[in-house]
């Protein structure tokens, strides 16, 4: 394996999301040592992903400056999790969504490693309360949450710990930064973080308007794919009001007491 001047990183769990993360690490020219509690999936996973930036690189899209081979020389398994972690900067935790073994994993991570390495988890809706409760380093503990597929995908939200130190966040964010991705800072927990909740919200009112008969459920996905999708691609809907709302004295949009109906009535959309 090549030694990076970029530091080291570790991957826990070698699933489809610790498989995205290496290959952007090592996009980054970052080694990358990646862990699992069984052999097999370790050589499993280093395959997946010889396969995947092969076919990347005949695509013309693969990441980074580096070469197919000198992204791959930079990924290795490696058996022990104490051994993983000896020299790390930063460790991303990517094992399944469930609180007790996540909380398990960080609590024998949080044994071993020193003051300076971030503990980041994957995890998509375990509050960073609960996750890293009782934890010694706790001030270097933050949510990494990357978007699936993380390769193609390249938003990162960041959610702290109450207890996280400041320098934690800014770290983090200098480093998914550095690897291509583009991270947003959630500056409190909140259940959904802020990608789940605003999808949560869009769903629910698709549902609703399906079934009250308003619309068919292939139209209702038209209008995301062919329309708002698109609008939402370039810009967020933050933006879209302020470019429709420009020019006009007052917009009662901005007014979170105003009804739906209201604002509808008052917003061009169009």
């Amino acid at each position: 394996m090549a030694s990076s001047a970029a530091g080291c990183v570790v991957i826990v769990g070698s699933g489809l999301i610790g498989r995205s993360w290496a290959m952007l690490f090592a996009s980054g020219g970052f080694e990358v040592k990646l862990y699992d509690i069984e052999q097999q999936q370790i050589r499993n996973a280093l395959e997946n992903i010889r396969k995947e930036m092969k076919l990347l690189e005949q695509a013309g899209s693969l990441k980074g400056s580096l070469s197919v081979e000198e992204q791959l020389s930079l990924i290795s398994g490696c058996p022990s999790i104490q051994e993983a972690v000896e020299g790390a900067m930063h460790i991303q935790e990517c094992v399944p969504e469930d609180l007790e073994l996540k909380k398990k994993i960080f609590a024998q991570l949080d044994s071993i490693v020193d003051d300076r390495v971030i503990l980041s988890s994957s995890t998509s809706c375990l509050m960073p309360s609960k996750l890293f409760a009782g934890l010694v380093h706790v001030k270097q503990c933050i949510v990494a949450h990357p978007v699936n597929p993380p390769y193609y995908v390249p938003l990162v939200e960041l959610v702290p710990h109450p207890e996280t130190a400041p320098t934690t966040v800014d770290r983090t964010h200098a480093l998914m930064k550095k690897i291509g991705q583009c991270p947003v800072r959630v500056q409190k927990e909140m259940d959904g973080f802020v990608l789940n909740r605003l999808q949560y919200a869009i769903i629910s009112e698709a549902w609703r308007m399906v079934e009250e008969g308003i619309v068919s459920p292939s139209d209702l996905d038209l209008v995301m794919s062919e329309g708002l999708g698109m609008r939402y691609a370039f810009i967020g809907p933050l933006e879209t009001m302020h470019l429709n709302a420009e020019g006009r004295e007052e917009c009662s949009l901005s007014d979170p007491r105003v009804k739906l109906s209201e604002r509808i009535s008052e917003f061009e959309y169009n």
